[in-house]
């Protein structure tokens, strides 16, 4: 026979993509053995890592969402705080500018008042002033009338009860002529 021939021969009996049993069976013990070892000691590892990253990964987006809670928490806070700062500031605006209202309007009569006092008391100084300039007119205007007189009577008229009685009916006939000329204004 020729040994090409043997050869394929040989080929068909055993298929090369199917094992010899022994083989197959020794393969199968072996790979129960890695599997258990690696099911026993590794695979607990492996699972417990995968545990502890799975809870950190949690617990940080735990954290960052409490974070956000509490961010978002402080935000209104400081909203609400900014809003009440904002209206305390409108409130004592407002009652500065009514206070200023008052104290303005307090000085005004304040003001008001003392130029009313101002004006009686110069009201009072001038009638007080026209009466002294008035009584010293009086007696200057008497003392000059009653030189005159004197002199044209050609006597004497020191006399002072005289003199006084003259002189006072001479400036009530001027006032008294002042005042009709006043009303018939």
């Amino acid at each position: 026979m020729n040994p090409l021939v043997q050869l394929a021969a040989e080929a068909e009996k055993e298929n090369p993509l199917i094992p010899p049993w022994p083989e197959l069976v020794i393969g199968l013990i072996a790979f129960v053995i890695v599997f258990g070892f690696l099911a026993k000691k590794l695979l607990p590892n492996i699972n417990k890592v995968l545990e502890q990253r799975r809870e950190a990964i949690e617990g940080g987006i735990e954290k960052a969402e409490a974070a956000q809670t509490e961010a978002q928490s402080v935000l209104e806070q400081y909203k609400a705080q900014l809003a009440e700062a904002r209206h305390e500031a409108a409130r004592l605006r407002q009652e500065a500018q009514e206070q200023g209202a008052t104290l303005i309007a307090e000085m005004r009569a304040e003001g008001q008042r003392q130029r009313e006092e101002i004006i009686a008391a110069g009201h009072s100084q001038l009638d007080a002033d026209r009466k002294a300039a008035s009584s010293a007119l009086r007696q200057d205007v008497g003392q000059l009338a009653t030189e005159l007189a004197g002199k044209l009577v050609g006597e004497s008229l020191e006399d002072h009860a005289r003199q006084s009685r003259t002189i006072d009916r001479f400036l009530d006939g001027l006032d008294e002529t002042a005042s009709k000329a006043e009303a018939t204004r």
